[in-house]
């Protein structure tokens, strides 16, 4: 017999339901029900990955994040399906990215570099470093500059979801996580994970206006580099630009907090 969410039960009421039966029917009808949302993260994810990386490969990626979803979500936390799942798809998509080892090493050292760089010019200043300041401590024009990290955009993404904080039960926070969604509250949170929560907000909020605008739109409300471009007016390459630099300087900044510099 198929079930649809168009019968009387409500979703909410066939999570419960499958929560407790574990029903195969229920796990399929929430597998079509959701597989829009895999294209949909999929989609976001592509529009940052270098064209070696197939739209269609990340959409098989997410399947795994979609399934994982499904499997372990509790409908007695007070968290909605799709937000819990987002979280779940990007994940399962970044996990395999990072197996693939995708980014070429030069690009990686590229990147590297210019967090490095970024590190101990806001150990030294005690305040962001511009983009003229980091450019000349790597002895490069700001146009070179721009262009170098355009080339590094790709990593970008990535690294912003990689994990700051790991509690129980594979409960992962990344800085993506932080951007996302600032103001929820996991009722099984300790402590810990808000402190970090607090730091990586901090850092957040340090950052250049633009650059910050930029993750808030991308990761809060979901907008694609296209998308932010047309709100800022500027180009999709130049919302590629801040949100990379946004990231270094994101991860910078953390890593002088890890280092007890900041």
């Amino acid at each position: 017999m198929s079930v649809s969410l168009n019968e009387q039960k409500t979703e909410d009421e066939l999570w419960v339901e499958f929560h407790k039966t574990r029903s195969p029917q229920l796990r399929d009808m929430f597998i079509r029900q959701y597989m829009p949302l895999v294209k949909y993260v999929a989609g976001k994810i592509a529009v940052g990955m270098p064209g070696s990386v197939e739209f269609d490969d990340l959409v098989g990626f997410g399947q795994f994040g979609l399934l994982d979803a499904i499997n372990k979500f509790d409908p007695e936390k007070n968290v909605k399906f799709k937000t819990y799942a987002v979280t779940r798809i990007r994940g399962a998509v970044f996990d395999e990215l990072r197996q693939l080892d995708w980014v070429p090493r030069s690009v990686r050292q590229k990147s590297r570099e210019i967090e490095d760089t970024i590190v101990r010019l806001e150990s030294n200043l005690g305040r962001t470093a511009s983009d003229a300041e980091v450019a000349s401590a790597m002895g490069l024009s700001e146009a070179d500059f721009q262009q170098t990290v355009l080339k590094v955009s790709g990593t970008s993404i990535l690294s912003l979801n990689d994990v700051w904080y790991a509690g129980d039960d594979s409960d992962h926070m990344s800085i993506g996580d932080s951007i996302e969604a600032p103001s929820s509250l996991n009722p099984d949170v300790i402590v810990e994970r808000e402190e970090i929560r607090r730091v990586i907000i901090e850092a957040i909020n340090e950052l250049p206006e633009k650059e910050k605008m930029v993750l808030v739109l991308y990761y809060h409300e979901d907008m694609t580099f296209k998308e932010i471009g047309q709100v800022l007016e500027v180009s999709e390459s130049r919302i590629s630009q801040l949100h990379t630099k946004a990231n270094l300087r994101l991860r910078a900044k953390l890593t002088n907090v890890r280092k007890g510099i900041l």
